[in-house]
């Protein structure tokens, strides 16, 4: 151990930085899977009409979603990311790393998404959308307004274990030189040729990131649940207290 605080004290600037990168490439990455997931999972739950240009349509752009989804859910990450960066500069086509970095994990994030929110909205009973539909709102404020705001709710810890896994999968674009948390810890382990001490605080360094957005999603479900018992509209007009469950 006091090897590892010697290795904190003259190198914490390196691992702060790392971990810096690290939760950049993770939030950037999960706000963008997460927009790219929604797009695909709203498209895929559309109802195909039975005929017309719009069948044709719907189907060709359901088919090109589930090639995209199928193919980066079964492929790693870091093969995705040697493909993507080298294929494009052999291609001609420099890319900045850490846009590259950006990308990949947000259109492997957008693959599991696609999947998440898609199962979100087909939980929602088939009775909110037909009571949408009798107050007169149209698919756009059917979905915007009464599905999304439920389905989103019923996911979020779903979308929480995608950042959390996005924070620790970030390490694998060490493969095209990003300087995240695990590429600055190998760099410090070859510096020191010692890789238990780098390698326990870069440990320590992933559970705090991870333990504390944990943490704050579970914050923002229960903000999102409300409390637990509220007082009644129609009873507090009447100055009466009536906790949910217990009057119409």
């Amino acid at each position: 151990m006091e090897q590892v605080w010697r290795i904190v004290v003259k190198y914490w600037p390196m691992y702060l930085r790392g971990a810096g990168v690290t939760l950049y490439l993770s939030i950037l990455g999960t706000v963008f899977g997460f927009m790219i997931g929604l797009l695909a999972g709203i498209i895929r739950t559309i109802p195909i009409p039975e005929n017309g240009w719009k069948r044709t349509f719907l189907k060709v752009v359901n088919a090109i979603l589930g090639v995209y989804i199928e193919i980066f859910r079964g492929t790693p990450m870091i093969v995705q990311a040697m493909v993507i960066y080298y294929g494009a500069a052999q291609a001609g086509f420099e890319m900045d790393r850490m846009a590259a970095g950006i990308l990949i994990v947000s259109i492997n994030t957008g693959a599991y998404m696609a999947e998440i929110i898609r199962g979100g909205i087909e939980s929602i009973d088939r009775g909110q959308f037909e009571a949408a539909q009798a107050l007169g709102m149209n698919p756009v404020q059917t979905m915007s307004k009464v599905v999304l705001p439920q389905a989103i709710r019923n996911i979020l810890p779903a979308v929480g274990n995608e950042f959390v896994i996005n924070i620790k999968d970030t390490s694998v674009l060490n493969v095209i030189s990003i300087s995240e948390l695990y590429f600055q810890t190998s760099t410090v382990a070859g510096i020191h040729f010692s890789f238990f001490e780098p390698f326990f605080i870069a440990c320590v360094l992933y559970f705090i990131m991870t333990f504390a957005v944990t943490r704050i999603l579970r914050m923002i479900e229960k903000k999102l649940d409300g409390p637990e018992n509220y007082v009644l509209a129609n009873a507090a007009r009447k100055g009466k207290e009536v906790p949910y469950g217990e009057g119409n």
